[in-house]
């Protein structure tokens, strides 16, 4: 019989235990809170990175997650199973996250369902050639800062479409269904954020190159001083 050894790929090792949401939900139903544990520890890290994508702040976006967990634990009851769990539960933490922007910008009111006069003029299509990759560029440690900055810069409503798009890679279907919006104005609010994000990002990396030839032509000069030097 065929075993599996330490150095066999993963795919060869038993599956780990792991109970799909509907499953979890049955069990929080029935009173389990260690099945409600495992989906706080399955989701809170997405909900976080999609609290502060509206938010754009660390400790309100925490709250928010809270905030929606709970309330996710009251209203479990209201949950549709012919709908997808990790849907609804972004719908209830960018409502939080939402009412937590409201707060902070007290003389005017974001929306990230407020209407942009150009959703249906502009034609949608995918910017998909842009480089770096908005993920890989989101992944990597160096460049986290600056694009953290440029969502920043974004409206709400533009910022929090790429990211469950290209961040968390939910599906149109899944980015419209968690928005409330139809699939024209998603994939023109997404190609909006995308092409305003690699405007932002060539121009930080055009900066980044000048000073980059800057030290190298210094260096060059240095050493040319240097081998002239008696």
């Amino acid at each position: 019989m065929d075993t599996c050894v330490t150095e066999t790929p993963a795919h060869c090792e038993a599956p780990r235990e792991a109970e799909d949401d509907l499953t979890l939900v049955h069990a929080t139903k029935r009173g389990s809170v260690a099945a409600f544990d495992k989906i706080v520890r399955r989701y809170d890290r997405k909900l976080l990175r999609i609290a502060q994508s509206v938010t754009h702040n660390r400790e309100e976006a925490e709250d928010a997650v809270q905030e929606a967990f709970f309330k996710a634990y009251q209203k479990l009851d209201q949950f549709h199973e012919s709908a997808k769990f990790s849907t609804w539960m972004i719908r209830i933490v960018l409502n939080e996250a939402l009412m937590k922007l409201r707060k902070q910008s007290r003389a005017r009111e974001e929306s990230i369902d407020s209407s942009f006069p150009t959703d249906s003029d502009v034609l949608p299509r995918d910017v998909a050639d842009w480089s770096p990759n908005p993920q890989e560029l989101y992944g990597a440690l160096e460049f986290r800062e600056i694009l953290t900055k440029c969502l920043g810069s974004l409206q709400p409503g533009l910022r929090v479409v790429f990211v469950l798009r290209d961040i968390e890679e939910l599906s149109i279907r899944e980015t419209c269904e968690a928005l409330s919006l139809s699939r024209v104005v998603v994939k023109s609010r997404l190609f909006r954020a995308r092409l305003q994000l690699r405007e932002r990002l060539t121009g930080y990396f055009r900066k980044r190159h000048r000073q980059s030839s800057a030290i190298v032509l210094t260096s060059k000069i240095d050493d040319w001083k240097g081998s002239q030097a008696p």
